[in-house]
């Protein structure tokens, strides 16, 4: 899996950072899903190495304007650029429906494609035979939710080497042996497939934040995570304005990520008053803070992508901003 950062800034776009957007692509797979969807995230997508056409969900944390939009602009262009593309399942906290509907009744939008707007509530909201995703009610100030997203556990590989010293022939006993059934062989011997199927591979988990205080939700969610991206507004000597405005620091981020044992914590969402370098406070003050309490934190920045692995024995790394000029 894949987190792309789209846009990591707060409240405003400005030069350097677009406001929220975050994709999550797939290994093996061209569809991909997007967090959040605030003004000019088609743009940034345009300058990903992401195709509109083979997204496939977008979850909305809450109905700010930083984080919505630039919803109904992205389904549109969607639209207009494939005539024949597939339906878009949209997900998102109460009134989510209402603006989309609103808005397309202002200002007709006609989609080529089905769009499924399904009204979340705290747990289970979607599963397959890969993955499930589970949101938590957590606290801003207005209904907000944050997202977690785990991949299933996948069977181990079939041994063919250790089928072969067996002499089991190839062919239909391989795929039963694989599922991990008994069969029993031409020349009468009764095998089990466990013994010839590897160690199965842990499902990998990804938590997304969206706006909120630390909170107990978020670290119950992102138990054992194998990363997690969290809001990071403020400084911790800017605490008070993250308080008025039911947004987190640093700081206090990087405590929970600690708390709940995550693999890795990447940072977003940040307030523009850190960009001067010249500023009482800048960037590197807060990665140095969450730094200090949970090492393995990295900032998110435009473009720039973090790849969460399987079974891997050190915390991925934030590659470096890559899109289409």
């Amino acid at each position: 899996m894949q987190v792309t950062f789209l846009g990591t800034g707060s409240g405003a776009p400005s030069t350097r950072r677009n406001v929220s957007g975050i994709a999550l692509s797939f290994d093996q797979s061209a569809k991909w899903w997007l967090f959040d969807c605030g003004e000019g995230t088609q743009h940034q997508i345009l300058r990903s190495r992401l195709k509109l056409s083979q997204l496939e969900k977008i979850f909305i944390t809450h109905l700010h304007g930083d984080h919505l939009y630039g919803l109904i602009g992205l389904l549109a262009s969607r639209s207009l650029r494939n005539d024949s593309a597939a339906s878009v399942e949209l997900y998102g906290p109460p009134g989510v429906e209402r603006y989309v509907k609103a808005v397309m009744d202002v200002s007709p939008v006609h989609l080529h494609y089905q769009l499924h707007i399904k009204i979340i509530e705290e747990g289970t909201i979607f599963e397959d035979g890969d993955f499930t995703v589970a949101c938590r009610k957590v606290q801003h100030r207005v209904p907000a939710y944050a997202y977690a997203v785990h991949e299933k556990e996948k069977p181990g590989p079939f041994l063919v080497e250790r089928a072969k010293a067996a002499g089991i022939p190839a062919g239909p006993l391989y795929a039963a042996l694989k599922r991990g059934e008994q069969v029993m062989l031409p020349d009468g011997r009764v095998v089990d497939g466990k013994d010839f199927v590897g160690p199965s591979q842990k499902g990998r988990a990804v938590v997304f934040s969206g706006d909120t205080e630390p909170c107990e939700a978020v670290k119950e969610l992102a138990r054992n995570a194998d990363l997690l991206v969290h809001e990071a507004t403020y400084a911790f000597a800017d605490k008070e304005l993250a308080v008025r405005s039911g947004h987190s620091t640093a700081r206090e981020v990087a405590q929970l990520a600690k708390e709940a044992g995550v693999k890795s914590l990447c940072l977003t969402h940040f307030s523009p008053r850190y960009e001067n370098e010249d500023g009482d406070l800048t960037m590197e003050d807060l990665l140095r803070e969450a730094q200090e309490i949970f090492p393995e934190t990295a900032l998110a920045s435009d473009f720039a992508s973090f790849s969460v692995k399987r079974e891997r024995n050190t915390v991925g790394e934030m590659e470096k901003p890559c899109y289409n000029e």
